[in-house]
């Protein structure tokens, strides 16, 4: 059985990505909770991965570590779960649009970070947060427009709205406005509620995401 090791669901971004992705696919799957920011968490983490980071996922013998690896290989391995969109044009943009999540908006996770049990008043952002966000609302305006919606790519859920969902879940914490349908769309999504149930339950603590 497939097995993903995480950091604590309150606040682990990277691990929710891979996690909503294995989720779409059906497949059944065992989970590791490693609690974050400890004085043995890197050390925690090696025994599942060598990047001592989360997340990583087990399949046998094979270890693949990083969120968008682990979403390709689930690809891969679960073709007809349509974790990409069909259309080769949508799909090199889907990847386009999860790479640029992937390696990008580092004002918005700095200033923003992931506490998806919380909500606070909107504060006005910094103006390089805020191009962060301009430009994540402009990426979803894009494709719901091409693509006519709910999701990024049509019909149904991808990579993409998986990489894109603790984005979703810091305007609602942080309740900053812009693409209100998609954000109300994807925190309604039942399987990213599975995670929030989780994560509202757990009594782990990663000192450095609380002050």
């Amino acid at each position: 059985m497939l097995k993903i090791v995480i950091g604590n669901k309150k606040y682990s971004s990277w691990s929710l990505r891979p996690w909503l992705a294995l989720k779409i696919t059906g497949a059944p799957f065992e989970e590791q909770v490693v609690p974050l920011d400890m004085p043995d968490t890197a050390q925690n983490i090696r025994k599942y991965s060598p990047s001592g980071r989360v997340p990583a996922l087990l399949d046998g013998d094979l270890t693949v570590w990083d969120s968008i690896a682990i979403c390709e290989y689930l690809h891969e391995k679960f073709p007809q779960a349509g974790l990409w969109p069909a259309d080769a044009a949508q799909r090199a943009r889907a990847r386009a649009v999860s790479a640029e999540m992937h390696s990008g908006f580092t004002n918005l996770r700095n200033d923003c970070s992931m506490k998806i049990v919380q909500q606070h008043p909107y504060k006005p952002l910094r103006p390089e947060t805020q191009a962060d966000v301009d430009r994540i609302v402009a990426i979803w305006d894009e494709c719901l427009r091409a693509s006519k919606g709910p999701w990024l790519f049509g019909k149904k859920p991808t990579i993409a709205d998986c990489m894109y969902a603790p984005v979703v879940s810091r305007f609602r914490t942080y309740s900053i406005p812009g693409g209100k349908d998609y954000v109300d769309h994807v925190w309604s999504w039942p399987i990213l509620q599975e995670w929030v149930t989780a994560a509202r339950a757990e009594t782990l603590v990663a000192k450095f995401h609380e002050p």
